[in-house]
Parts: structure tokens; C-alpha cells; sequence
């Protein structure tokens, strides 16, 4: 016989369904559980730790890590120096780390070589530190106590030589050669003026004083250039003079007074 009202079983079912929690809320809205919030101080104290964690990772990479060390030394600039030589100076070595190089101690030792006029030293991250340098230029050869040196064009001596002295040098004669003696001052103002076609023809070139440098050529002449003064001028007078005498215009003459560029006297 059909069953036209509910048992009891389907209202014990029916209640299980309508349970608080189970099921929909008033108003049809479900309920959400609310997520447990971190405590604001733990999560100062979350942040701060992760940021002295990596403040230290980062520190260790920089400071002792082979990540950021140096594996290169770059040598730019040298002529006559190996680049061996100028590592050497610098004192830098491989497996520094790039932070802990200084820099400005290496550029002073590579400096210091007689050879080095100046110096800088560079970082390249990630891994190489660069020596860039400018080597002295010789225009000039001195003999003392018999040992002969080179000087540049600033009058500092580096370098000895025991063989035919560097292209384009000239003997120097001064007393006391060195880049504050102004006579040694004088006699490379007119070395350093000369075009090389008449640097070459030099065979000496002295001053007893500032006031009055000599120069002495291949074949005998002798030039009067008196001081330091107008080295251009003169160096210009004394190469138009050379070139007409060369060239049969001008008569051969012992001495050539070029101390007043304005007016050469031939004797």
C-alpha cells in the first residue's frame, strides 16, 4: 500500500541535511572559515630575519666568494715593460676578491717602475682588474760615472742602456741632469723642438746653463740656441737654414746662431 506521508527516517534524514554548518545559512549565504592571522609582531620578525639572511649571502658573495674574485689582470699600455712584469708591480692576486682590491696602492707600485710615467688601476666585474699605464718616452741619453741613462722629455732618468741607445735619442751633456735642473730643463726644450730630420743629424746636445744650450751636428757645425725661449721658432729657423745649405743656397757654415730666431747669424 502506497506511503502518502513521511516516515520518521525521512525526517531524521531530512534534519542531518538542514544541519548548522553542513549547509546553507540564512539567507541562502555559506559559511567561510576566517583564515588565522600571523601575529604582527612574528611577521616584523619574519621580514627582519630574511632580510639579515640575505644582507649576509650577499655580503659573503662580495666579500669571499670566488663569484666576484679576481681571475684576470689585464695589463694596457706597456711598450717596453712585459705584462708579466707589470702584474708583478701591481701585486694583485688571482682569487681576490674585486672588493678587496686596492686600488690605488697597485696603480702607486705600478707607478713607481723607473719605466711608468703614470698608473691607474680599474675593477672590471665581475672578475678582472685592469693596469693601465703610460710608459716615459726617451729623447735623451746622459752617461754618469760612466753608466748611461735614458731620459724623457721631462728630464727624469730610467733605464740604463749598455748598447746603441732607443731611435730618436739624442747625448745629453749637463751636469746635473734630472727634472729640476733647469739647464737639463733647457737642453730637452730644444731636443723635444726638433723636427726628426734634424734630430737626427744631432750628436750632442749640452748647457753648461739655462741660457745656452748647444747643439752639435754629424758633420761638425755647431749651433748656438741660447735658452729655452722660443724652441719652437728656432727649431723651425735652424731646419729651413739646414735645407738650403743642403741644397747649395745658402754657403756651409761651422756655426749657426739661431738664439735669435729673427736673425740667424751663419759664421
Amino acid at each position: 500500500m502506497p506511503r502518502t506521508g513521511s516516515t520518521t527516517r525521512d525526517r531524521t534524514r531530512g534534519a542531518r541535511r538542514e544541519r548548522p554548518g553542513r549547509g546553507a545559512g540564512a539567507g541562502g549565504v555559506t559559511r567561510l572559515r576566517t583564515r588565522r592571522q600571523l601575529d604582527p609582531r612574528r611577521r616584523r620578525l619574519l621580514v627582519a630575519g630574511t632580510v639579515v639572511v640575505l644582507a649576509a649571502v650577499l655580503a659573503w658573495v662580495v666579500l669571499a666568494s670566488p663569484v666576484l674574485a679576481v681571475r684576470t689582470v689585464q695589463v694596457d699600455g706597456a711598450v717596453t715593460l712585459s705584462a708579466d712584469q707589470v702584474r708583478d708591480a701591481a701585486g694583485v692576486a688571482v682569487g681576490t676578491p674585486l672588493v678587496r682590491v686596492d686600488t690605488g696602492r697597485a696603480a702607486a707600485r705600478v707607478a713607481a717602475l723607473p719605466q711608468v710615467a703614470d698608473a691607474e688601476v680599474t675593477r672590471g666585474w665581475p672578475d678582472r682588474v685592469v693596469v693601465t699605464l703610460r710608459e716615459r718616452v726617451a729623447v735623451a741619453v746622459v752617461t754618469e760615472g760612466g753608466t748611461r741613462s735614458l731620459v724623457d722629455a721631462g728630464g727624469t732618468l730610467f733605464g740604463t742602456i749598455t748598447g746603441d741607445p732607443p731611435a730618436g735619442t739624442v747625448p745629453l751633456s749637463v751636469a746635473d741632469p734630472g727634472p729640476d735642473d733647469r739647464a737639463t730643463a733647457a737642453a730637452l726644450a730644444a731636443i723635444v723642438s726638433l723636427p726628426g730630420s734634424v734630430r737626427d743629424q744631432v750628436t750632442d746636445v749640452a748647457a753648461t746653463t739655462p741660457d745656452d744650450v748647444t747643439l752639435t751636428l754629424a758633420d761638425g757645425t755647431t749651433v748656438l740656441w741660447g735658452d729655452a725661449s722660443q724652441a719652437d721658432r728656432k727649431a723651425e729657423v735652424l731646419a729651413a737654414v739646414l735645407d738650403q745649405v743642403a741644397a747649395g743656397g745658402l754657403d756651409p757654415a761651422t756655426q749657426v746662431d739661431v738664439s735669435s730666431p729673427d736673425q740667424v747669424v751663419l759664421r
